[in-house]
């Protein structure tokens, strides 16, 4: 294989973002492993690097972004890896401090890689990729806090990724999932994945209403951000755990100490980036768990390289439902 294709984001005199066919001679130096990628996934990470609308590339360009990958061993000089090995890379700074997943081959640094768990193909572990792990992780987080197991768990950003595995991985324990929308259309949707409530969106769009409000749920896993996760925290019941993991509506906090004060309640942040890696597997376990008792297909849409750009606008603009996945 002496060419590949690639999405290449370029900043000369003005940024672009397109496919190229690039040469092995191109790929970064520094690292000890040479992956086939067989499949990446589009998350909200990517989609502002592609779209040029956040700061996430840290690497001089051209640049390769994708967050996340999947695929085979084709050279390795690590202890821990060797040809045929078959990895999924997510976090550590990929594809956004060193060349990322999109693209038909990868050398990256045998440390932010892991083996893919047996049960899972190349292309189930990207259908989950960050989403899913980040997801998994928020879920592991609520079951060892001291909250209740009864009553109503939130899912903010429901139709998302990370909302879509938050669902089944709260429901796969038995919780009682209340999914939070603004899409009348994916109402079936959510209720297949396990959702037993649906609210919508506009009810947590203002803001908590008073410092401490009427305790509703048991639990939350937030993917929003801003005025929601103000809501939710308001909301959320004597020592019940709060998973933070996205800002899809912004990125301001205001909040007062009485929820942590007077009802204990736990607002964990959830940073599946440099999540290490013995917790990772941990995640990955469950999640290889999840694939084998639902049908995951539901969730993806597939696309190649191409169709990237695109793809990225409507995840910006909040008009996708689950997972887009790209085949390389």
């Amino acid at each position: 294989m002496n060419t590949f294709n690639a999405l290449v984001l370029r900043r000369d005199h003005h940024f672009s973002c397109s496919v190229e066919i690039l040469q092995m001679d191109d790929l970064p130096e520094d690292g000890d492993v040479l992956v086939r990628v067989e499949w990446s996934c589009l998350n909200y990470k990517d989609a502002l690097a592609v779209t040029d609308t956040g700061k996430i590339v840290k690497s001089p360009f051209p640049f390769v972004p994708g967050i996340d990958f999947a695929g085979t061993v084709l050279e390795s000089s690590s202890e821990h890896f060797s040809a045929g090995s078959r990895v999924l890379a997510t976090g550590w700074g990929t594809g956004e401090d060193h060349w990322g997943g999109f693209s038909q081959v990868q050398r990256v640094r045998a440390e932010t890689l892991l083996e893919i768990p047996s049960s899972l193909s190349t292309r189930d572990a990207m259908v989950a990729g960050t989403a899913g792990l980040t997801a998994m992780l928020a879920v592991m987080e609520i079951e060892q806090g001291p909250g209740p197991t009864e009553g109503d768990f939130l899912v903010t950003g429901a139709t998302g990724g990370v909302g879509s595995f938050s669902i089944m991985g709260l429901a796969e324990t038995g919780r009682s999932v209340v999914a939070m929308t603004g899409k009348s259309e994916a109402h079936a949707y959510l209720k297949g994945l396990g959702a037993e409530t649906i609210i919508a969106r506009s009810e947590l769009a203002d803001g908590a209403r008073r410092p401490l409000d009427k305790a509703r749920w048991a639990g939350c896993i937030d993917s929003v951000g801003s005025k929601a996760l103000e809501s939710a925290l308001s909301q959320t019941a004597r020592h019940g755990t709060v998973a933070a993991c996205g800002l899809a509506a912004g990125y301001t906090l205001n909040t007062t100490v009485f929820p942590f004060i007077l009802r204990g309640v736990r607002l964990i942040g959830i940073d599946s980036n440099t999540c290490p890696n013995p917790i990772r597997k941990k995640a990955w376990f469950r999640l290889a768990q999840l694939f084998a008792h639902h049908t995951i297909d539901d969730l993806v849409q597939e696309i190649p390289l191409e169709e990237v750009p695109v793809a990225a606008k409507s995840l910006i603009n909040g008009q996708t439902t689950g997972r887009y996945l790209i085949r390389l």
